[in-house]
């Protein structure tokens, strides 16, 4: 994973530091010295992600802001304390009717699609219960009792939200990395249990010397000091080492000329050192590590040159840094493979935790197994009674076939006649002598007799 593709870079704090950049005064720099392209005037800078789940909304909202000429002059002018306290937050009121309207829909938007979210996270969990206080954090970021209209509070609501995740943000990702590192090692114990002793001695020989290799790199140099911004200045920008300017530097590594140097800008800085240490292609080498290395140097130069904490190094800010002793004489920079990153106990109840989690999966799979079985009864009985249903159908349809066509005999005439034909062949005829009356002059012959014989 890239940790540097989600450093939180866009928060509403920092809303008047890029507004305050528009009219910044360059600083005269020969040019021609300096390797590579520099920013082209007028280009779009994309501001990565944040990280925070509502990252769009919030950019959307600063977006629609900056177009309100009033919002935009009080951003000028206002402190992190004023912008933090509410105080700014106020002025939504002034702004005008379009951009409230527009502010109104973004808001409607993200309601709805919180609401989507939840009812798909509620469904997902039904049948292991819900954890409402989850849920109603997502919406901690707006007013949703009022979710149609957006108001100074749900300015203020979003730039605290905001402020207080990105705080915590950097925590999290250390607490993740720790994690991945007990994965690793748990891993790895996990693998030597496989193993006779022979191939376990000699995997462990293995891990020794690659453990030993990755230590054996050339000397890191303290984050932010003038020796390591001096080897970028040599090495990446290609000017003497000897005219070394710190207000020159500054303004070559202002990528987006808003007059202060952000987090990702920071953490470019650092590439040279990391490159001591880590090579993607040495098996040794972690590019997971070497992405939490360059998360502890930018934090390490920030606690240092970030005076007001609003996670931007203003040019003063930096100045009044290369004057501290520390800038001059650093300590020597331990990386990670010099320190301790976990405990035997912390990795023990990882691990009591990993297996915790592998038996409800498991008994999690059992009863989606005894799910799946019974579900295979009920389709072969539905098959059986299926299969039923067609042979009685089947016998109905022989049966009436045999009706529409009767059998024949040996001559091919019919056995029975159809009813309508018996009772006409079958009609009784009146013979002579009969009970009906002959018409006048008719003489009736006598019958003839049947047992004389004509030649």
């Amino acid at each position: 994973m890239k940790w540097q593709s989600l450093l939180p870079q866009q928060c509403i704090l920092l809303i008047p530091c890029l507004l305050m950049a528009l009219e910044a005064v360059p600083i005269d720099i020969d040019k021609t010295k300096v390797k590579g392209e520099g920013h082209v005037e007028g280009e779009k800078i994309e501001n990565p992600d944040t990280g925070l789940y509502y990252d769009e909304y919030l950019r959307q909202v600063i977006d629609v802001l900056e177009t309100d000429k009033h919002f935009r002059e009080k951003l000028q002018t206002a402190d992190i304390e004023e912008i933090k306290s509410g105080k700014l937050s106020r002025e939504l009121d002034l702004v005008s009717h379009h951009v409230r309207t527009r502010l109104d829909e973004l808001k409607r938007q993200e309601v709805a699609r919180l609401r989507m979210l939840i009812k798909a996270k509620m469904d997902s969990v039904q049948d292991t219960g819900i954890d409402h206080q989850a849920l109603l954090k997502q919406f901690e970021h707006l007013n949703h009792q009022n979710p149609d209209t957006f108001e100074p509070k749900d300015l203020d609501m979003l730039i605290k939200a905001a402020t207080s995740d990105l705080e915590n943000y950097d925590k999290t990702r250390h607490e993740e990395f720790k994690k991945y590192e007990m994965m690793k090692e748990h891993e790895r114990r996990e693998y030597l249990k496989t193993l006779d002793e022979e191939k376990r001695q000699r995997e462990e020989s293995k891990f020794g010397e690659m453990k030993k290799k990755h230590g054996d790199h050339p000397k890191v140099h303290h984050p932010g000091s003038k020796d390591q911004l001096k080897e970028v200045w040599e090495e990446a920008d290609g000017l003497d080492p000897n005219e070394f300017d710190p207000k020159t530097f500054f303004k070559l590594h202002d990528v987006n000329n808003d007059r202060f140097l952000d987090e990702q800008e920071l953490e470019a800085l650092f590439t040279k050192e990391l490159e001591k240490v880590y090579d993607p292609k040495n098996e040794e080498d972690d590019m997971v590590e070497m992405e939490e290395e360059r998360l502890r140097m930018r934090e390490h130069v920030m606690n240092e040159v970030d005076i007001n904490k609003d996670r931007l190094v203003t040019l003063e800010e930096f100045l009044r840094a290369t004057e501290k002793k520390e800038f001059l004489e650093p300590d020597s920079w331990e990386t990670l493979d010099q320190q301790q990153l976990f405990t035997e106990d912390e990795l023990k109840e990882f691990e009591s935790h990993i297996s915790q989690q592998e038996d409800e999966l498991r008994k999690k799979a059992e009863e989606l197994q005894k799910q799946k079985e019974e579900l295979q009864r009920q389709h072969d009985q539905l098959q059986a009674q299926e299969q039923e249903l067609q042979q009685v159908v089947k016998q109905m349809e022989q049966k009436k076939l045999q009706q529409a066509n009767p059998p024949a005999g040996p001559a091919g005439e019919l056995k029975f006649q159809p009813p309508g034909e018996h009772k006409i062949e079958e009609a009784p005829k009146h013979p002579a002598g009969g009970d009906q009356p002959l018409p006048p002059g008719h003489i009736q012959e006598p019958a003839a007799r049947t047992d004389q014989v004509h030649p």
